[in-house]
């Protein structure tokens, strides 16, 4: 099965908390509030905090497993690698792998976990040059 992510991927494996932020309520003029459209962040774990682990990074995103977040829900990554130190992010909720699952490859087969995949919205940019680095190595 030939790789089709965008970005390359650096296998980690850093706990994390992982905060369910929601998103800002936007006070538009009602001119553009009759026109304006956008997708809305999942609100039902809003406010909520758990433990997971990064598994993998890249500069877009993150693979977590842990409790398992609600699709578009917008959340707070709090994780920590050893060459860069602490790094706090904000993301969006794309997709979830809901149950562990086996993938057979050529070598045996390849173990999947359950959880979830993140695209970073916000990330200091030191952390995702930082990234960049350590997934060319």
């Amino acid at each position: 099965m030939a790789e089709q992510r965008r970005a390359q991927r650096l296998v980690v494996n850093a706990p994390a908390i992982i905060e369910s932020i929601g998103q800002a309520e936007l006070a538009l003029h009602p001119n553009l509030a009759r026109v304006f459209r956008r997708v809305d962040a999942d609100t039902a774990t809003v406010g909520q905090r758990f433990p997971a682990v990064v598994r993998d990074l890249s500069t877009n995103g993150a693979f977590i497993a842990g409790v398992m977040m609600p699709l578009l829900a917008r959340v707070a990554v709090r994780f920590e690698l050893k060459a860069v130190g602490a790094i706090d992010a904000i993301g969006w909720v794309m997709w979830q792998r809901t149950d562990d699952c086996e993938l057979p490859t050529a070598a045996g087969q390849v173990q999947l976990p359950k959880g979830f995949g993140v695209l970073f919205e916000s990330i200091p940019l030191d952390a995702r040059s930082a990234i960049a680095a350590l997934v060319r190595t």
